[in-house]
């Protein structure tokens, strides 16, 4: 039989259901326990409709974290680039440090390592998209001058966002308020930025 647009269409309410018992289940039994059958029980689906759009539950868990992470971490523009981008990284520690999402985003990760299909799209729907947003609002600064013309910035994006995920991935203490600032201000220095 073949399938149309149509019937391949997603049903938000459906979609919805789905994202959210794939991170209740993910606080309740951690990633590693986590199943589509369980997902499409408690969503009240059936596995064909998940695996109409997701791969796998990496897939599913992924598009729930990638969702909640860009509600919570825009890039604002104050005209303060240090309070901006204090105020962002410690949005991402926030999100990364409380379930659903720390737990859900940590098994994404291990899972990256044996299966490339999901560390593909983890590349092209996560980490590219927000990188890109991320240069967006370094050369917003750099045009105001507020980082110099010579400043490199991919690798500040780097430097910022690697001791995030490094603690994340280690399950080190959560980075506070203080030791953001101190992030922040260090790799603005790095970049001589005016005033750091």
């Amino acid at each position: 039989m073949i399938t149309s647009p149509t019937s391949l269409r997603r049903s938000e309410r459906a979609r919805r259901a789905i994202l959210l018992a794939a991170l209740d289940l993910c606080t309740e039994r951690g990633y590693g326990r986590v199943t589509v059958e369980a997902i499409a029980a408690r969503a009240g689906v059936s596995k064909k409709t998940i695996y109409r759009w997701w791969p796998t539950k990496g897939a599913v868990l992924l598009e729930a974290f990638t969702e909640a992470l860009v509600d919570a971490t825009p890039f604002v523009d104050t005209g303060d680039i240090g309070a901006d981008l204090r105020t962002h990284v410690a949005s991402a520690v926030k999100l990364l440090s409380v379930p659903p999402f720390g737990p859900a985003y940590a098994g994404i990760l291990s899972e990256l390592h044996h299966d490339d299909v999901l560390a593909k799209t983890v590349k092209e729907q996560l980490v590219d998209p927000r990188v890109e947003e991320a240069l967006g609002r370094l050369r917003a600064a750099q045009d105001k001058g507020q980082i110099p013309p010579h400043a490199d910035l991919p690798l500040a994006v780097e430097m910022l966002y690697g001791p995030v995920y490094y603690r994340h991935v280690l399950r080190k203490p959560v980075q506070d308020e203080e030791t953001v600032a101190a992030l922040v201000a260090h790799v603005l220095r790095s970049l001589r930025a005016p005033g750091y």
